[in-house]
């Protein structure tokens, strides 16, 4: 990410010293040429859309990575005697290289009210494996609440 940032970088310093140095041959010089800014424009417009585009791919290569929900599933809730609820959570990274999840499970009564949230982390889940946590509430649940993933991130 950090290659991406520089290149936007490089490209918007490019892009003002392009547009610094056209606006200073922007004189008519009575021949009736074109006068050289209107390349000059026509090169800024292209370093524009392109810094834009690089900019886009590094947004989609991040935000990729923030909604994994159907990376995850849920094994079924169990209540221990403290009557706090947990459940399995297996993620399963489809990414290239080793990621790190976080999972929001939300447990909802029969009314689909929510009761109460768990977050759980797993960490460096190698590339195409899969990895096991338990997620446990904070708090008494009725029974029969039953688990959801909310929401799902790598990183």
């Amino acid at each position: 990410m950090a290659g991406a940032r520089t290149r936007g970088a490089a490209g918007a310093a490019a892009l003002a010293a392009l547009l610094v140095g056209g606006a200073a041959g922007c004189a008519d010089d009575g021949n009736g040429a074109e006068p050289p800014a209107s390349s000059a424009a026509s090169r800024a417009t292209e370093l524009w859309e392109s810094a834009t585009a690089e900019a886009g791919r590094g947004l989609e290569e991040f935000t990729r990575g923030l909604d994994v929900t159907d990376d995850v599933t849920l094994g079924s809730p169990t209540v221990p005697a403290d009557g706090r609820t947990s459940v399995g959570v297996t993620v399963r990274n489809t990414d290239d290289s080793t990621r790190s999840f976080l999972v929001e499970v939300d447990f909802r009564d029969a009314d689909g009210d929510l009761v109460d949230v768990a977050l759980v982390t797993v960490d460096d889940v190698a590339a195409g494996e899969s990895a096991q946590a338990t997620a446990r509430g904070t708090r008494d649940v009725p029974s029969g609440a039953r688990p959801e993933v909310a929401r799902a991130a790598r990183y």
